[in-house]
């Protein structure tokens, strides 16, 4: 791949000086090497190999063979000018049972990785946990059991303690909104449980995580903690009728406040205990706990990828996502969609990036994912990925919106670098600004990819 600048003089919105590009990936979506050098099973490897649960029976054994084509992979990210690269760590890679000793060989592997990021100018950032539990751990309860947060800490200590001489920039956590409510409630992702009391007790156990990661991370030496969050801006269909009003009100504090105000208020939503009332998880969040969940961050990471429209609806079963969420139903949007059936509303970024900044105020934010899944077609060895451009397009001018409205924006990081396995999708779904033929695992930059690394070139957009 060869990337030309052509020297036009062009208006351009501009993004503040220092401004973060990248993309992000996550281990089980891309990794492979399921089996080797002792790394144990996750709860996803258990997920994907029940029938029934993922696209064809789909898993992540092989994916997109990260693990042994990481320096073709880094070479291409530095071709496209990428200066920061998310990448999760895999829990069951580096402590195969989750609690016990480190598997060196595991570890090794994020050295090199490291190493080699290093070595083409990319600076690493690196999650924690992006929901590849050891399945030791799911067995002995998963995130219902309070243990597992702090096996969490000491995991966060080992990886510190190898790699935290060259990373800067560390998340605890990506979306425990997903981890709870979809691995525990709806079950749609692993572990599977349909278990309204469980999601709650599994929400409260990862931002305990989080705060006890958090404080690991800092006596580590960190020299920036992040937590990353996929929040949505939540509105009512009509926002004149108090009821759709209320129905808003309730879904915006389990999609978005729920996992914000612990962290950064230092108390629960009063709407949200209720329902660890009413679904019995109220006896989880123990003395002290906040504390350790409000323990101060350097960088909110901001996940988005769609907003949500909200109405009341009497005899409603509510969101199955959602447990206490009756007589609310999403409503139609009206909108054009992604190959996810997901709306496509660039303002909702700026509306909600504009929000955080209103409700939380000092706290530095970045977008750590956003992007969109289309059905993309090689012709001629080229994928011309026109509405993949219009979605980035559109979500960065909002992104630019909320920094000229006072958000403190520090960066920008497209989902994904490369077409991956997108959980309970299998390989039916392609994020990607690079085409991976997951039979041969040719790698095939798309007009997006080109697109992108102009936009980071130019530190800006052209300002039509």
């Amino acid at each position: 791949m060869t990337i030309t600048q052509e020297h036009v003089e062009v208006d351009l919105l501009r993004f503040p000086t220092g401004f973060r590009w990248g993309a992000a990936t996550a281990s089980y979506q891309i990794e492979g090497a399921a089996q080797e050098d002792g790394r144990q099973p996750s709860i996803w490897d258990t997920f994907a190999r029940t029938p029934g649960r993922v696209f064809r029976g789909h898993t992540g054994d092989v994916a997109c063979e990260h693990y042994h084509r990481y320096r073709e992979d880094v070479a291409l990210m530095a071709e496209l000018g990428l200066g920061t690269y998310r990448l999760s760590m895999a829990w069951p890679r580096v402590k195969p049972d989750g609690s016990g000793p480190v598997n060196i060989r595991g570890l090794d592997f994020y050295d090199r990785l490291i190493d080699e990021l290093l070595a083409h100018g990319i600076d690493p950032m690196i999650t924690l946990y992006h929901w590849d539990l050891p399945q030791t751990l799911e067995d002995a309860g998963g995130w219902t059991n309070r243990d597992t947060a702090y096996h969490l800490a000491d995991y966060a200590s080992a990886a510190i303690g190898r790699l935290g001489d060259r990373v800067a920039t560390w998340t605890t956590l990506n979306e425990p909104w997903c981890s709870a409510f979809l691995g525990y409630a709806s079950g749609d992702h692993a572990p599977g449980r349909q278990e309204p009391t469980s999601a709650y007790l599994a929400a409260h156990h990862l931002m305990l995580g989080h705060g006890l990661a958090t404080q690991a991370l800092r006596a580590g030496g960190a020299r920036e903690v992040s937590y990353t969050v996929n929040l949505s801006r939540v509105s009512p269909l009509d926002p004149a009728d108090h009821h759709d009003v209320a129905a808003a009100t309730l879904i915006d504090g389990l999609q978005n406040r729920l996992f914000l105000d612990p962290l950064l208020k230092g108390s629960y939503p009063a709407d949200m205990l209720r329902l660890f009332d009413r679904f019995g998880a109220r006896h989880a969040i123990s003395d002290g706990d906040l504390a350790i969940i409000s323990s101060p961050i350097d960088l909110l990471g901001v996940n988005y990828y769609q907003p949500a429209l909200i109405a009341a609806q009497v005899g409603s079963p509510g969101n199955k996502v959602y447990p206490g969420s009756e007589g609310t139903i999403d409503a139609p949007h009206g909108l054009p969609v992604t190959d996810m059936d997901w709306p496509v509303d660039a303002t909702g970024l700026s509306d909600l990036l504009l929000r955080l900044s209103a409700d939380y105020p000092g706290t530095p934010m970045m977008i750590t994912e956003n992007g969109a899944a289309y059905v993309d077609t090689v012709v001629d060895g080229r994928v011309a990925d026109i509405e993949r451009i219009a979605y980035l397009d559109g979500h960065l001018r909002a992104v630019h919106t909320a920094i000229q409205g006072g958000a403190d924006m520090r960066g920008y990081l497209a989902w994904s670098l490369l077409d991956n396995y997108e959980w309970g999708y299998g390989y039916g779904k392609r994020f990607g600004l690079v085409r991976v033929d997951y039979d041969t695992q040719q790698r095939i930059p798309k007009d997006s990819a080109y697109w992108y690394a102009n936009v980071i070139r130019q530190n800006g957009l052209t300002a039509e």
